[in-house]
């Protein structure tokens, strides 16, 4: 199992970006939560598989839309493992 935190910065609010991110963790097994900042970014605490995480990663790094754009992805991985049983849109 792997557990990771993420920042994702760019033109990712108002775009659908949280939405889309609750599809694709669902499209790859990965449990935790998804959110919108007040500085303007996505913040994300996912757990999964390996590959399915990486996966998951590399599917937020195009955005859900031409609308959305990612410059860039903070990602933390956390040793501590939640048991998240469900992927949700705080």
């Amino acid at each position: 199992m792997k557990h990771v935190h993420l920042t994702i910065h760019g033109r990712v609010q108002g775009v659908g970006f949280r939405f889309s991110a609750k599809q694709k963790a669902k499209e790859f097994n990965v449990n935790g939560w998804v959110q919108n900042n007040q500085t303007g970014t996505v913040e994300v605490e996912a757990e999964g598989e390996d590959k399915q995480i990486d996966a998951f990663v590399e599917a937020l790094k195009h955005g859900p839309s031409p609308y959305a754009k990612v410059s860039n992805i903070d990602i933390t991985k956390i040793d501590q493992i939640k048991g998240f049983d469900r992927f949700e849109i705080r």
